[in-house]
């Protein structure tokens, strides 16, 4: 059981949000203004969660690179308002939490612009305590930078805090950080996937977390 936890710390593609239509588009977008074949809904999935510059370097040559985040970003800009969504189950885990006093923050490998126009496109921004992107800090995920650098931020020790993502990526980065980490099955990884990386704790939804943390195990 864990209990009386100060901070919980979210990823959030897979994890609070769904912005895999946003990204499909936007990426399809780019690779179509630079006049390469369009990619499956399966592999760009797979593909998210180390970045927009990682996203891309897939599927672009190194010298179209520069032209490409530049129509990706500017078209993610709009695709984000229009087709994000919360994770089912997301509103009510953070109610929950929030009515429970605990500090809720973010951390993702996205850049703040964008992690800043998905929340606020979906109502949520004003829930988290603290943001933090990749392009703040001089290492991204799975380097545990992101998690020390936010429990710096509130003052707490690594046994009040949760991390909760959605990827091998993030139960490698809660791991590194030394902290109790939740893997949530509705990202870019598999359930056996990321049973095999081992978290503390590992849900299929959203929706099994919220009835474990009206239990009072969280």
């Amino acid at each position: 059981m864990i209990s009386k936890k100060k901070l919980v710390i979210f990823d959030l593609d897979g994890t609070l949000i769904d912005a895999y239509r946003a990204i499909e588009d936007s990426l399809n977008f780019t690779l179509n203004r630079l006049r390469y074949p369009l990619e499956s809904k399966n592999m760009i999935r797979r593909a998210v969660g180390r970045g927009d510059i990682y996203l891309l370097k897939l599927f672009v040559n190194q010298r179209d690179l520069s032209r490409a985040i530049c129509i990706y970003r500017k078209r993610h800009a709009w695709s984000l308002k229009r087709y994000s969504r919360l994770m089912p189950g997301a509103l009510d885990v953070i109610k929950i939490l929030k009515n429970r006093n605990v500090l809720l923050g973010v951390a993702s490998n996205r850049p703040t612009l964008f992690a800043r126009i998905a929340l606020k496109a979906l109502h949520v921004e004003k829930f988290f305590d603290q943001i933090l992107c990749a392009d703040k800090i001089k290492f991204r995920k799975p380097h545990p930078l992101i998690l020390n650098e936010l429990m710096r931020y509130f003052h707490v020790f690594k046994e009040d805090v949760i991390y909760c993502g959605d990827m091998v990526l993030d139960v490698e980065t809660g791991k590194r950080a030394h902290i109790t980490t939740i893997a949530i099955a509705t990202g870019s990884n598999t359930y056996a996937e990321l049973k095999k990386a081992k978290p503390t704790f590992l849900f299929k939804n959203l929706k099994a977390l919220r009835s474990f943390v009206v239990k009072g195990k969280l």
